[in-house]
Parts: structure tokens; C-alpha cells; sequence
């Protein structure tokens, strides 16, 4: 049963699964999307400031999109769209092998309307590695449906 703005509370929380960031994987996007060496040769990353060949940030971004997008799935929001995101901060590089999972709170509700436009709702975003280091933190606006008929919001 999907879950509508009116379901949702204030502080509710979702976590991610987790997705492992292969050398593979971090090779093929950054030579695609982000040639840096620091994501294209081991040797080169090894003498720059991260130490060893990490994921472009683009890609890390893009990977706990498509994981917000896949848990709030799972758990039928009633998402809309994504429709911003106002802050974005990548705080540690990720390294092959590395696994990153995100927990998602739920932090602004945003305000009904009379319509059945979906209301946006504002949302934090914290990407952790396998050793609970924090690697990118994002806020996020999604757009959410209202039901037909549904209730004023009791938060």
C-alpha cells in the first residue's frame, strides 16, 4: 500500500542496502565521466592527495541517488520526483572494495495545500562506508503525493 504525505512523520528514518564500488566500476566512470588521474591510474593516485585510486564524487553521488531512490521504493513513498538538492558535501574519497550504505531522516513536511499537488519535503542524506565513515551528506527535496481525500497532516 503506498505510503502518502500524510503517512509520513517528522524524523522518520530509512537506511539503505549497501553497493560495493569495484576498481572495475570506478576505472569505467571516471573514464567516461571524470578523467582525473586519481580515478584512471593506481600509480598517479598513490602521489595524490588521496593516497590510493578512489570513485569520482559524481559517481559516489549518483550511487546513493539511485539507493535513496531504491529504499523509499521499497518502502512505497509515494515519491514523485527528487526535485532538488540544496546542499551536497563529499566528506571522504571512496576506495575500491569499499561499500557504502546512507541513512535517509525525513526532516521538514512541508505544508498541505488544498490541491492534490504533491508537497515537497525535505529530507537528510548521510553516506557511510563500511567503516562507518561518513563519505558524502546531501539535503534533499522530494516531491511527495497526497492521497485523494487524505486528512490534514497531524504533524
Amino acid at each position: 500500500m503506498p505510503r502518502f504525505w500524510h503517512d509520513l512523520q517528522i524524523g522518520e528514518s530509512f537506511t539503505t542496502e549497501s553497493r560495493m564500488f569495484s576498481e572495475t566500476a570506478i576505472l569505467e566512470f571516471a573514464s567516461e565521466f571524470d578523467p582525473q588521474p586519481y580515478h584512471l591510474d593506481g600509480a598517479a593516485a598513490r602521489e595524490s592527495i588521496f593516497g590510493d585510486l578512489c570513485a569520482s564524487g559524481w559517481q559516489v553521488s549518483a550511487t546513493v541517488m539511485c539507493l535513496v531512490n531504491q529504499v523509499l521504493h521499497s518502502q512505497e513513498v509515494a515519491v514523485v520526483e527528487i526535485a532538488a538538492v540544496p546542499s551536497m558535501r563529499w566528506k571522504a574519497p571512496v576506495f575500491a572494495d569499499d561499500s557504502l550504505s546512507a541513512e535517509i531522516e525525513l526532516t521538514d513536511l512541508g505544508n498541505s495545500s488544498a490541491s492534490d499537488q504533491p508537497i515537497a519535503v525535505e529530507a537528510r542524506v548521510e553516506a557511510y562506508n563500511q567503516h562507518k565513515a561518513i563519505v558524502l551528506t546531501l539535503q534533499i527535496k522530494l516531491l511527495i503525493a497526497q492521497a485523494e481525500g487524505a486528512p490534514e497532516h497531524a504533524a
